[in-house]
């Protein structure tokens, strides 16, 4: 068992991860009370790591023994009396769980939250389907992959979220609204990383819609993901398609916010609403996603940020 001097070095690691590289997400993390905005900062390191092994540059093998020792690493915190020396990945080597801060951090949250069983090992679980180099024929294969990375991460963050009064005796409710509005996010990021994707050798678009809309997508080519002036007014007219999904993703999601106390509302409103600018922004420009990684400037964000602070919505 960690010391609380220990655990509270661990979010500190956590909270400085979230920081550094949750460039979307800390504006809202941030207006939490402390207790909370700690445990979601464990969630995120945590999920960030779980990104970064099926993002590097390690072998295959390397990566998904990596993801098995995180697995076992989760399973030792989320069952009781399981293997206390479980190990985690750190740095690309192995590392007791009990001296990372990490899955340090993760365990209390676990004691303070009771974070429900299973569910980030869906993340890992999506992840591995990035590791197989799976791609999607439909627009509800696509969703089974967004469940997994997204709105997994959703329901985690519900688990942490105060729900009102009123809205506890409807807990199914709003975890299957937190799950929608994590495919939401997820949707705009793989309409915002169309090219990055394309350039390391994924398409998440569905095939259908490719077909649909007569787009080629060139893979691991460094001048973008379409060829030519004819196939990128066809890329443009299939991401406003994909947008507007989108919208419909965060418009039911979104009334999850009904269902929280008022600072975890802000921090959702803070999330989705810096997302839902920034779908706008691809809607508005689609040409621009195969030439870069679009983002909101910094003043924007904290812009949105304060008016969720308010409960001004998404």
């Amino acid at each position: 068992m960690s010391t609380e001097v220990e655990i509270a070095d661990a979010y500190r690691h956590c909270e400085a991860v979230t920081r550094a590289q949750a460039a979307n997400f800390f504006y809202g993390i941030r207006l939490l009370p402390g207790e909370r905005r700690s445990a979601m900062c464990a969630v995120y390191a945590f999920a960030r790591r779980v990104d970064d092994i099926g993002d590097g540059t390690l072998a295959l093998e390397q990566k998904l023994r990596l993801l098995d020792g995180e697995e076992r690493a989760l399973a030792a915190i989320e069952v009781p009396g399981a293997d206390a020396a479980a190990t985690a990945a750190v740095g690309g080597e192995r590392a007791p769980a009990d001296e990372d801060p990490v899955m340090v951090a993760l365990a209390d949250t676990q004691r303070r939250f009771p974070l429900p069983p299973g569910v980030l090992g869906e993340l890992i679980e999506g992840v591995r389907m990035d590791l197989a180099g799976t791609t999607y024929e439909s627009f509800d294969e696509l969703v089974v992959y967004c469940r997994r990375v997204a709105g997994a991460i959703g329901r985690v963050c519900l688990a942490i979220f105060g729900l009102r009064e009123r809205a506890g005796a409807d807990r199914a409710h709003a975890e299957r609204l937190a799950d929608e509005l994590g495919v939401a996010l997820q949707l705009t990021n793989i309409l915002r990383d169309v090219r990055e994707d394309a350039q390391i050798g994924r398409v998440y678009l569905p095939g259908e819609d490719l077909r649909r809309f007569g787009v080629v997508v060139r893979e691991r080519s460094s001048n973008g993901p379409v060829g030519d002036p004819e196939q990128l007014e066809r890329l443009c007219a299939l991401v406003r398609f994909e947008c507007e999904r989108a919208r419909e993703w965060f418009d039911r999601g979104i009334a999850l916010t009904g269902m929280l106390d008022r600072r975890s509302a802000a921090c959702v409103l803070a999330m989705a609403g810096i997302y839902r600018r920034l779908l706008e922004r691809i809607e508005d420009h689609p040409e621009e996603v195969a030439r870069r990684r679009m983002s909101l400037p910094a003043r924007e964000k904290a812009w949105v940020a304060a008016r969720g602070m308010l409960g001004v919505g998404a």
